[in-house]
């Protein structure tokens, strides 16, 4: 068994949370993509931050049920309140990137594995309840 490089903290696939600021419409959900790729819609993608397909913004303190459904590195849904807002599949890592180098083997740049963080950036964030759930292929 060879040994696995470490991972980069500046290497992933995130979903942005994003709330309202009271009176402006912005999406929520956003994929950010830092040292990776993704294909959407039979495109590949190479933008940082991709806007989730339906815009809903969530003014003041509420909650809202998230839901990332990740089927390996075949198929990423966000769902917000049970409807999808944005899919797409196939994460890479970008070839392009300095960390995502280090990481490339001769196994190929898809990614079908990887670690569940939570993270916020500027804003305290309540979570009720998280739940970690293995789907049926």
């Amino acid at each position: 068994m060879r040994p696995q490089p470490s991972p980069s903290p500046w290497l992933s696939l995130e979903v942005q949370l994003l709330g309202g600021d009271g009176e402006s419409e912005r999406a929520s959900l956003n994929a950010c993509t830092p040292g990776t790729n993704i294909v959407m819609d039979g495109k590949f993608v190479t933008d940082h931050c991709i806007p989730a397909t339906v815009k809903k913004t969530f003014h003041g303190d509420q909650l809202v049920t998230v839901e990332m459904e990740v089927r390996g590195g075949d198929v990423i849904r966000h769902i917000v309140d049970g409807e999808v807002v944005m899919e797409y599949g196939k994460p890479q890592l970008d070839p392009k990137d300095a960390d995502a180098k280090k990481l490339i083997t001769g196994e190929g740049l898809l990614l079908k594995e990887g670690y569940i963080a939570i993270q916020a950036e500027s804003h305290p964030t309540v979570f009720e309840k998280i739940e970690l759930m293995v789907l049926e292929p």
